[in-house]
């Protein structure tokens, strides 16, 4: 039997949520809530029940679970309640803006024996999911920097998002999606981290904001979002001692270069404007393979398939306590490094 969901705030991603679960296989949506009396009206102008308060919400005993898609500042005391009523949370990201607040929630869904996680849906993302293939595939060798971008060009949102007051700002938006997709493909310790934000169209938070990571064994990490970018870098670029990997747009096929020779017999030296090179002349089929990565299937559906499985006992969930502690420390390390204008030394 589908498990009954209500998904708190019908905003932006709340509408997201609930449009999945109007076709979900395992949930079924029995309404919403909104603090804004307008946002109510607007669901039920679609034929989706609004409850009258969100002491409705918990009160009715067929809700199983919660999705909590309400402004960053005000998560900790929603899914504290939701779970100490005896529903299942789902929260979306950030899911809090201090170690603190996360731990305070974990600990009361551990009392109340309910389910609690942050909806990090671009773990589906297909160009993320292409790059985890190539690194653990070895293919191009040991993986010793990874680059990962999102550039925009319309500035910082105009809505909560770009108020501090409320947990705005790139790094909580964008950057928690980014890092936790890196701490997917990078396995290792993190031993230090720098941060610096950008303040172009906003000085209120960061529009945009460039993060780098140092894992063990020099492994290398570059992380960077910006909002006034009209021609983008590439969204995925990964080096490896056999080869290169990158994706310019998260809309295509990751493109491989792999070594299969290091020198060849003779190397043509290439004329620049300024002289001859044979260091940076380009390699030709003799020593290189090049194709393309097909983007893997993905079905971002199989997020609640698996938070249900878990309820159910069925599964682990995808997203644990441990992960999402990690990238709640990693952001607030950030944080500080701004702060400081200094590398952090990082204590996992």
């Amino acid at each position: 039997m589908k498990k009954k969901v209500v998904v708190v705030g019908y905003g932006g991603m709340g509408g997201w949520h609930t449009e999945k679960l109007l076709k979900s296989d395992v949930a079924e949506l029995k309404g919403v809530y909104d603090i804004k009396p307008e946002r109510n009206q607007l669901a039920e102008s679609r034929g989706i029940y609004a409850y009258p308060s969100f002491e409705a919400v918990l009160a009715d005993p067929e809700v199983e679970l919660v999705t909590v898609a309400i402004p960053n500042d005000v998560h900790r005391p929603v899914v504290i309640q939701a779970l100490e009523a005896g529903k299942n949370v789902i929260c979306e990201k950030p899911v809090a803006l201090s170690s603190e607040d996360l731990d305070a929630m974990i600990a009361a869904a551990e009392k109340a024996g309910k389910k609690f996680a942050v909806h990090q849906n671009r773990r589906f993302d297909v160009d993320f999911l292409a790059m985890k293939k190539i690194h653990d595939s070895g293919e191009i060798g040991e993986i010793f920097n990874i680059e990962s971008r999102i550039h925009g060009s319309r500035g910082i949102p105009s809505d909560w998002r770009g108020q501090k007051e409320f947990g705005g700002g790139m790094l909580y938006d964008w950057g928690v999606h980014l890092i936790d997709q890196m701490l997917q493909i990078y396995t290792e310790k993190i031993e230090k981290l720098y941060c610096r934000f950008e303040n172009l169209t906003n000085f209120e938070v960061d529009d945009g904001f460039k993060l780098e990571l140092t894992f063990e064994k020099g492994k290398k990490a570059y992380i960077e979002v910006g909002t006034l970018n009209f021609i983008a870098m590439p969204r995925f670029y990964m080096q490896g001692m056999k080869g290169t990997a990158m994706i310019t747009d998260w809309r295509e096929n990751a493109k491989v270069v792999k070594c299969k020779a290091w020198h060849e017999s003779d190397v043509v030296p290439v004329e620049t404007a300024a002289g001859l090179t044979k260091t940076m002349a380009p390699r030709d089929s003799i020593t290189i393979d090049e194709y393309e990565v097909e983007r893997p299937v993905s079905d971002v559906h199989d997020y609640y398939r698996n938070f249900i499985d878990a309820i159910d006992g069925k599964a682990e969930q995808l997203v644990t306590h441990a992960q999402m502690r990690r990238v709640l420390k990693v952001m607030e390390a950030a944080f500080k490094s701004v702060e400081l204008g200094q590398v952090i030394d990082f204590v996992e």
